[in-house]
């Protein structure tokens, strides 16, 4: 209840600048301030499930980490030798660390866009540049959570058979899961089959057809527009100013840290930040009204 009510165009930019921030800064506060946010606004949208989700993510990171430093050699502060005596420096691991997060923090991020755009958005926002681009988008978006509950169907109908995920020794439930995958693929393709034919009778496809929308770009789009582009404005000021730049190699150099570095700092925060913001403004706007009927 919130930004998923935005216009599409408002989700798509914001999205699309937050990721992109995500995967191209190596600085440790953007870095950091862009995981949080994206770990909060998640927790926020999809409860214990993203939580179980996003602490999944912390241990593969550090397991990346671990990998990065001991294959990549650049650094002058040696930590230790590994097993084949490659030598393992702060420099590396530090950057190893910084790349699981960019990755672990975009798939934070993705998995926010799972829950705020529908198929119907999709349509909307690609179905005039390219129609089968947006009705595959759709398709997709439509079929991951379709996917995800038919797997609990086939384990439910499994286990009431003795043949489910967590029944027998490790081998049977090796061969149940694969059982249960590839029955799970058949009903992926049939079902992939069967949507695509319906589709094709309804004339997806033809020339000048029109996707019917609701969408209108309202005065709360414009003020969270405005408010998103003096964020950005912040951020890219930063950027000029060098305030980003950092070097992991052949010693860790950061940017000298002034009175207006937190000035960039709090800009990019408040853009990661907006749309856990305005949900819960609109929690507190809604929790109000009701009290006042």
């Amino acid at each position: 209840m919130g930004f998923e009510l935005c216009h599409p165009a408002v989700n798509l930019i914001y999205f699309t600048v937050v990721i992109y921030g995500m995967l191209c800064f190596r600085h440790p506060a953007f870095l950091i301030v862009s995981y949080l946010s994206a770990a909060a606004y998640s927790i926020k949208r999809n409860g214990i499930r993203a939580f179980v989700f996003d602490a999944a993510l912390l241990p593969l990171t550090g397991a990346f980490a671990l990998y990065y430093s001991s294959y990549t050699h650049f650094g002058v502060t040696v930590i230790q030798q590994n097993f084949i005596g490659n030598s393992i420096t702060v420099e590396s691991l530090v950057y190893g660390v910084v790349l699981g997060l960019s990755v672990s923090g975009a798939m934070i991020w993705f998995s926010c866009i799972f829950s705020v755009f529908s198929s119907d958005k999709v349509i909307y926002l690609f179905g005039k540049a390219s129609p089968k681009l947006s009705l595959f988008l759709s398709v997709l978006l439509r079929m991951v959570p379709r996917i995800k509950k038919e797997a609990g169907k086939i384990n439910t109908a499994q286990r009431g058979i003795g043949r489910g995920v967590n029944q027998g020794n490790i081998f049977a439930r090796l061969r149940n899961c694969i059982r249960i995958f590839s029955i799970l693929i058949t009903w992926t393709t049939d079902s992939l089959t069967s949507v695509s034919e319906s589709m094709q009778s309804r004339g997806s496809l033809l020339r000048g057809r029109k996707a019917f929308s609701i969408y209108r770009f309202d005065n709360r789009d414009r003020a969270y527009v405005i408010g998103m582009f003096v964020c950005i404005t912040l951020t890219v000021m930063g950027v000029m100013l060098k305030q980003t730049d950092i070097v992991y190699d052949p010693k860790i150099i950061i940017a000298p840290i002034t009175s207006m570095s937190y000035v960039f700092y709090i800009g990019y925060a408040v853009l990661c930040l907006m749309p856990l913001g305005l949900e819960l403004w609109t929690e507190y706007k809604f929790r109000k009204a009701r009290k006042a009927i």
